[in-house]
C-alpha cells in the first residue's frame, strides 16, 4: 500500500509541477494531494514538500488551518471566471455553460469560504 501512496504522490507532484507552466492546470490542489500521499508513504518527501520555499507555505496553511490565502482565492476565482468567459466566447452550448456555471459556482463557494489563515 505504501508503494501505491508513493506512486500517487509522484503523479500528483508531476501534475502540480505541470500546473506551474500550464495555466489551465491548477497547481495547489495537486500539490495538496501529493503532500497527503507523501504523508502516508514517505515522511522525507512530505517534509521536503512542506518546507519547499515556494510550495510549502500554501500546503502548510491548508494542513495546519484548513486555510487558503486571499491571494490564492483571488487567483482561483479569476481563473474560474476566465475559463467560463472563454467557454462563452468559444460558443459552447448553453447546456454546457449551465453545467459549468454550477460546478464553478460550487468550486468558488468552497474556495472563497475557507479561512484566510495566519498569512492572510
Amino acid at each position: 500500500m505504501r508503494t501505491l501512496w508513493l506512486a500517487a504522490g509522484f503523479l500528483f507532484l508531476g501534475l502540480g509541477l505541470l500546473g506551474v507552466v500550464l495555466p489551465v492546470l491548477p497547481t495547489t490542489p495537486f500539490l495538496l494531494l501529493a503532500a497527503g500521499c507523501f504523508a502516508k508513504s514517505s515522511p522525507r518527501l512530505h517534509h521536503w514538500l512542506l518546507n519547499h520555499r515556494t510550495f510549502g507555505p500554501p500546503i502548510r496553511n491548508w494542513e495546519e488551518h484548513g486555510a487558503i490565502s486571499r491571494r490564492a482565492k483571488r487567483l482561483a476565482a479569476g481563473s474560474m471566471a476566465a475559463v467560463w468567459g472563454l467557454s462563452l466566447l468559444a460558443g459552447l452550448p448553453w447546456s454546457a455553460l449551465v453545467v459549468q456555471s454550477v460546478l464553478i459556482g460550487i468550486g468558488a463557494a468552497f474556495v472563497l469560504t475557507r479561512p484566510d489563515g495566519p498569512s492572510g
